[in-house]
């Protein structure tokens, strides 16, 4: 474990001198990324505009569901997505050789492999719209909401990086994957909404199948103290049980592997 700690250090650390030597674009990126996250909010004043509720959400606490929805897109866009994002170029150049045979986990090393620094934006903006959010609602959280909400941060981030492995596998199977890629941000964008909002199939799906639910919708319901503890201990099991079928997907994809030299 200590050895990909150091691995994982380095990476992160690779990363950093790489966006910091161009740190006009650094900051101009980050100053971006607020902004697009900030545009998350619009549609609710929209929505929100002639009514109260809208699936029984008030307006300060579908600002929260935003909340979460920047933090999870700046951590899929700045530390799941450039790495994985690689890996079908990769695959397609036959190039991923260089990789399978350095003395450490593939998986880990392809997940690891670039960091998109700048996103950290996202998270400062995330706070703002909590603590927005917060004071809309008039409740602050208690310890145990924020415990739940941080327990929930990690299973939901477990689960979208398992849900991009699960889609970059296919490039083992397919030329390209860019339909799949495109399909899967477009899904994920509904996370920014409660998952009451939905019906039928598409709750169903968006709480069993792709989890967004596990993403926004239930830290949302923890950081306001109406989210039963049962709750949060099947999300951190079904976010286990994603990442075995990732892996499980992972190595019997990888075993179809062609490389350049074959």
């Amino acid at each position: 474990m200590s050895r990909y700690l150091r691995l994982f250090a380095v990476q992160l650390r690779a990363s950093l001198l790489l966006g910091l030597q161009y740190r006009t674009d650094f900051l101009i990126d980050g100053i971006i990324s607020v902004f697009w996250a900030l545009t998350a909010v619009i549609p609710l004043f929209v929505v929100f505009q002639d009514r109260t509720r809208v699936a029984g959400w008030t307006f300060g606490e579908s600002v929260i569901v935003v909340g979460w929805f920047t933090l999870l897109e700046g951590i899929l866009e700045g530390g799941i997505n450039p790495s994985l994002a690689n890996v079908v170029e990769h695959i397609r150049q036959g190039t991923l050789d260089f990789i399978l045979l350095k003395p450490a986990d593939a998986q880990f090393l392809v997940s690891t492999a670039r960091f998109e620094l700048w996103r950290v934006t996202n998270a400062f903006t995330a706070l703002a719209m909590f603590g927005y959010g917060l004071s809309k609602v008039g409740h602050m959280p208690t310890v145990g909401g924020i415990l739940s909400a941080g327990v929930l941060l990690c299973a939901s981030t477990l689960v979208l990086y398992s849900l991009w492995i699960i889609t970059v596998s296919a490039a083992f199977y397919v030329v390209r994957v860019d339909n799949l890629t495109f399909l899967f941000n477009a899904i994920f964008d509904a996370a920014r909404w409660p998952v009451s909002v939905f019906r039928g199939v598409i709750r169903f799906v968006f709480t069993f199948v792709v989890p967004l639910a596990v993403m926004t919708t239930f830290p949302a319901e923890a950081l306001l103290g109406r989210l039963p503890g049962r709750v949060v201990g099947f999300s951190v099991l079904g976010a286990i049980g994603f990442a075995g079928v990732a892996r499980w997907v992972w190595l019997r994809s990888i075993a179809r592997y062609t490389s350049a030299s074959s």
